[in-house]
């Protein structure tokens, strides 16, 4: 979704849940929520629409979040 509609539509408690066992700005929260997991299309559901394109050799696990402001 767009950065807009994520503020729009995302809440705090959600985003803080999603971070559980994250590095990431917790007392920013309200403005990370364009950052927010739920924001971003599932990786998987992704890569399966590209299989005839790609082969994945490794699959990545975020561990951290930063926003520079």
């Amino acid at each position: 979704m767009s950065r807009t509609r994520a503020r729009k539509e995302l809440d705090v408690g959600t985003l803080i849940d999603e971070m559980k066992g994250k590095a990431w700005n917790s007392d920013d929260a309200k403005t990370l929520l364009d950052e927010a997991p739920l924001a971003y299309k599932d990786i998987d559901i992704v890569m399966e629409a590209q299989k005839d394109l790609v082969k994945i050799d490794h699959t990545l696990h975020q561990i951290l979040n930063y926003k520079g402001v």
